[in-house]
């Protein structure tokens, strides 16, 4: 009895030590040094699925990333449990985690035969040491070695066993003033079994385009219901999201051609180099159809088979611009810049030719992208500013449906639907 109060003691003393740390970390997708690249967070055996496991199932995620500093790392992780809109909601540890409160990784490789050197970690959760007992959000927050040196974080969710049903649509705003701009998310909860009392204060949904959480639409309350029932269908646009246009791509998977959209690829200036072909600003443009990936990426190498094969490539951007960029700046955006404005992402003027360029260091692969406007002064990303705005976009929305029940100080995920437009 004595060894099992001492062991509890233990796993609580640690588990409010670490969550010391969490104050100095952000709840967003991040890497916190300039050296991890290529991050990517999927469920096994679906690497463009959103990162989302059922509690008391087999479900695996899987993290991967690169680290290009020579420096040996011993790198940590544990979980944050997290509020609906991604904020610390105060939970010990010891609530939502059985086992121990942080554990190792300890599957990494070195890159063979590249000219960036690397090393890929790899880990897949949950795991027996250290087992999830609560649905809701949550951050994977990896560290080097204690929480105050992280690494990166990242989201990731977990659903109730027996989810909540959501059905609904994508389609044209109802809003006359945004119905050729933007798209409406509306759909129908089916609470089944859950016994919701009073859904208006504890039940809402938050609706996510694609991989943004800049844009996301967070406490949606439903707009009509009955005991089982409750519809999200609204005619203005508290539902709504600018459609933009389809993603731009280019690929990168060979070294020895050009791919996609790439006008010239090959290792010049002791460097990997790859330059994607010109760009035109396109915001008041007619809808083009194209397949895309929505804004994701992944990595390949065509030219050699193995494990961590792909090398890193300084790639090239070029806009062309045919009106002022005025009051604000231009970025590359998209899955490739964590969905963040990133600084290196920033386009400059080239008062030689007058296109706008940038360059990032990227692994070989096949991207998706866009370019944004974030005016001064501002956090708000505008992807109309060059890429316009279109109803018929193919856009991927993810519905979150959480229920904070009346005793309890935490979100439960109690539904999530994945839906895409349909015309």
């Amino acid at each position: 009895m004595k060894k099992i109060l001492l062991l509890s003691f233990i796993l609580t003393l640690m588990s409010s030590l670490i969550a010391q740390s969490f104050d100095g970390i952000s709840f967003t997708n991040t890497g916190y040094n300039s050296h991890i690249k290529s991050i990517e967070l999927y469920k096994e055996g679906y690497e463009f699925a959103f990162p989302i496991i059922t509690l008391n199932s087999n479900e695996k995620l899987i993290l991967r990333f690169d680290d290009l500093g020579e420096e040996g790392r011993y790198l940590k992780y544990t979980f944050i449990h997290c509020t609906h809109d991604w904020k610390s909601d105060g939970l010990n540890q010891i609530e939502y985690l059985e086992g121990f409160t942080e554990d190792e990784i300890t599957d990494y490789e070195y890159s063979f035969n590249t000219i960036t050197s690397y090393t890929h970690y790899s880990l897949v959760f949950p795991g027996e040491m250290m087992r999830i007992t609560k649905s809701g959000n949550y951050i994977l927050f990896v560290y080097d070695e204690t929480p105050e040196t992280p690494v990166l974080t990242r989201r990731f969710v977990v659903q109730e066993e027996q989810v909540a049903d959501i059905s609904g649509e994508v389609k044209q705003a109802s809003d006359v003033t945004y119905m050729f701009s933007k798209q409406e998310v509306d759909f129908l909860v089916h609470t089944g079994g859950y016994s919701v009392k009073n859904p208006a204060q504890y039940l809402h949904a938050v609706i996510l385009q694609n991989g943004r959480w800049d844009n996301a639409i967070t406490g949606l309350r439903y707009r009509s219901g009955k005991p089982g029932e409750y519809s999200f269908d609204y005619d203005d646009h508290q539902n709504a999201f600018n459609g933009g246009s389809e993603f731009r791509d280019f690929d990168t998977k060979s070294l020895k051609y050009n791919g996609t959209h790439i006008v010239s690829i090959g290792y010049y200036n002791q460097e990997n180099q790859a330059f994607v072909v010109e760009d035109l600003a396109r915001p008041y443009g007619a809808y083009v159809s194209e397949n895309t990936i929505n804004g994701k990426c992944y990595f390949k190498n065509e030219d050699y088979e193995g494990r961590n094969r792909q090398d890193y490539i300084n790639t090239y951007f070029t806009l062309r611009v045919d009106f002022p960029v005025t009051d604000g700046k231009l970025y590359v955006f998209g899955e490739l810049t964590d969905w963040r404005i990133l600084k290196n992402a920033e386009l400059k003027p080239n008062p030689k030719t007058g296109l706008w360029e940038t360059s990032l260091l990227l692994k070989q692969g096949f991207y998706n992208y866009q370019y944004v406007f974030v005016k001064n002064g501002t956090n708000l990303i505008d992807e109309t500013y060059i890429e316009g705005s279109h109803w018929e976009t193919r856009n991927d929305y993810y519905i979150f449906l959480y229920l904070q029940e009346e005793g309890n100080a935490y979100d439960k995920l109690i539904g999530f639907k994945t839906l895409q437009i349909n015309h």
